[in-house]
């Protein structure tokens, strides 16, 4: 099993994973609010040089230097995208969330890291696999690789329509017509889907949906580790849009390393 550790800088707690031991990371509790993820890199590699994005819920992953080349070519601040790959060491990768599953990774081998925003929506257009991807056409090998998904929404309490599941299952299931989709979920082991009572209602849990994309890919459960934590359920550390409807968000970071 894998495990989860609570450390503290200036008092406050964040998340680390021992899957990602060799990188500097974290998963920053609401009690950072609303500091930003230049002053969070101080708390993990204070030489390096944090990269952050605007997010839209797609599926666009971006490198640093991508993230450099739109700012400076336009009138932005950031890059609009979901997803962050290094590119050398010393780069802290950033994504935000707030019932979305934020998702670190790390390569063994290369050092090079990622930083995802998987929402259902970025889930359902397979942001993990298309970042993975990314980093294989960067010389990774999916044994090297390792994958930890923060604090998010937990299965238990994220009612959607059939609709979404279907959307989202289609991404595990892909040869099923629609309407079937959503009864081949149920059927799996440890299935990403609960029964609602209510017609047209589904439970869903978005962080077993990039377990199973990542099994497809090819990579082993012993490679993945899920926090024990549900956003909407843990008030006292985390934000969560649907408790709150509030725009508050926490930060999870991951620093590469060289090799």
């Amino acid at each position: 099993m894998h495990t989860w550790h609570w450390h503290n800088w200036e008092g406050l707690p964040y998340l680390t994973c021992n899957l990602l031991e060799p990188w500097s990371h974290g998963f920053f509790t609401q009690r950072f609010w609303p500091r930003l993820p230049h002053e969070l890199t101080q708390a993990l590699q204070p030489e390096a040089l944090a990269y952050r994005l605007k997010q839209v819920h797609g599926n666009t992953v971006l490198t640093p230097q991508e993230v450099d080349d739109h700012v400076n070519t336009s009138d932005d601040d950031l890059a609009l995208a979901d997803g962050l790959i290094s590119q050398q060491p010393l780069q802290a990768v950033w994504v935000a969330s707030a019932d979305c599953t934020p998702v670190l990774i790390g390569d063994v081998k290369t050092g090079q890291v990622a930083a995802l925003h998987a929402g259902w929506r970025g889930t359902a257009a397979k942001i993990v696999p298309e970042a993975i991807t990314r980093m294989q056409s960067h010389g990774s090998n999916l044994a090297d690789l390792r994958v930890a998904m923060g604090p998010a929404i937990a299965g238990e309490v994220y009612q959607v329509s059939v609709e979404v599941a279907t959307e989202i299952g289609s991404t595990i299931i892909p040869h099923y017509e629609p309407e079937k989709i959503v009864a081949a979920l149920h059927n799996l082991p440890n299935s990403p889907l609960i029964k609602d009572p209510e017609p047209g209602k589904v439970c869903l849990d978005v962080r077993r949906v990039n377990a199973l994309q990542l099994e497809q890919l090819g990579i082993s459960l012993e490679q993945i580790a899920i926090a024990p934590y549900c956003t909407f359920q843990t008030p006292e550390h985390f934000f969560s849009y649907r408790r709150e409807r509030e725009k508050k968000v926490q930060w999870s970071g991951i620093v590469s390393t060289g090799k």
